[in-house]
């Protein structure tokens, strides 16, 4: 099998899946963005902003790289926290290569430990990927990289900036050079499996996310329940957004609708530009106390619901 590369040459074409596995808020959506060139994962100072994998694809020459953003990974107390842990695990589990991103500003502390535990536990050799490395000192940087090599199975670590792009074509090139001989796993053109109605959704959740801060409510999510076509090319979208209680929904709202219309405002126009046409997006927000113990609502996020 081989693939026309931009030169207009044939090369063995090559393709497999990356899992980008780490602690929450170590960066790996960014550098998934990054790595495959466009959005197509959401992305907030939050923890737990990234609730199931999310997969973005890239080319690289002849090769094909899956990349599997997961979840965070730590201990999990609640159900849904239960849910995509278990996510972020089956991800690496199914991946061609796990590369563990370690925010190096934090260093090697006990979460990122036990992650390297249970990764050494499951068998795999890991690449480790340093990131936020414009705001450590090159000693600390080359301390962790010489602590993580007497590991015993971590093959390869790399320096990256997620924000800033330093470093990211180097660690592409290289998980290239790395992938299995095959057939592409996806059409060319295609760069994440996420279907739209999901994308849609997610970015609601993000700038909810982004607007609401310390307000946030934990027991919160999105539904998109209704995707209309219209004849002059524009898109009706009704979303949902479900909280556990009704003082939850006053901060939604927030004083006279005035936080869910700015929401509102811009998630309409990043899904107008993600798209390539006009959105016209109405969002609606419910209270159903028990959600959280649904697993409708589980899958509607991606995520398997945990019994017991």
């Amino acid at each position: 099998m081989t693939a026309e590369t931009e030169g207009g040459g044939e090369q063995e074409s090559r393709a497999g899946f990356v899992a980008l596995a780490g602690a929450p808020n170590a960066g790996k959506s960014t550098l998934l963005n990054q790595l495959v060139g466009t959005k197509v994962s959401i992305v907030s100072p939050k923890v737990q902003t990234t609730r199931a994998r999310v997969v973005g694809i890239a080319l690289e020459g002849a090769v094909q790289i899956a990349f599997v953003d997961t979840p965070g990974i730590f201990r999990p107390k609640r159900r849904l926290e239960k849910a995509m842990v278990d996510a972020a695990w089956g991800g690496v589990a199914d991946a061609d290569l796990t590369v563990l991103l370690i925010d190096a500003e934090r260093g090697l502390n006990s979460n990122v430990r036990e992650i390297l535990a249970g990764l050494d536990k499951l068998g795999r050799r890991i690449w480790v990927v340093l990131n936020k490395i414009d705001l450590v000192r090159k000693d600390s940087l080359l301390a962790m990289t010489a602590e993580l090599g007497r590991t015993g199975f971590v093959d390869e670590v790399f320096m990256v900036s997620a924000l800033t792009g330093d470093g990211v074509a180097d660690l592409r090139e290289a998980l290239a050079r790395a992938m299995p001989p095959g057939p592409w796993l996806y059409p060319e053109d295609q760069v994440s499996e996420m279907p739209e109605r999901l994308l849609a959704s997610e970015i609601t959740r993000e700038k909810l996310f982004l607007r609401l801060h310390q307000e946030l409510p934990y027991a919160l999510t999105v539904e998109t329940e209704n995707w209309t076509e219209r004849p002059d090319g524009s898109v009706r979208i009704d979303q949902v957004i479900y909280v556990a209680r009704e003082g939850h929904r006053a901060i939604v709202l927030g004083h006279g609708g005035q936080t869910i219309r700015q929401i509102g405002r811009m998630a309409r126009e990043e899904l107008s530009e993600l798209l390539g046409r006009p959105v016209h997006l109405f969002t609606f927000v419910k209270v159903r106390e028990k959600w959280l113990d649904d697993p409708a609502r589980y899958r509607e996020m991606g995520l398997d619901f945990p019994r017991g």
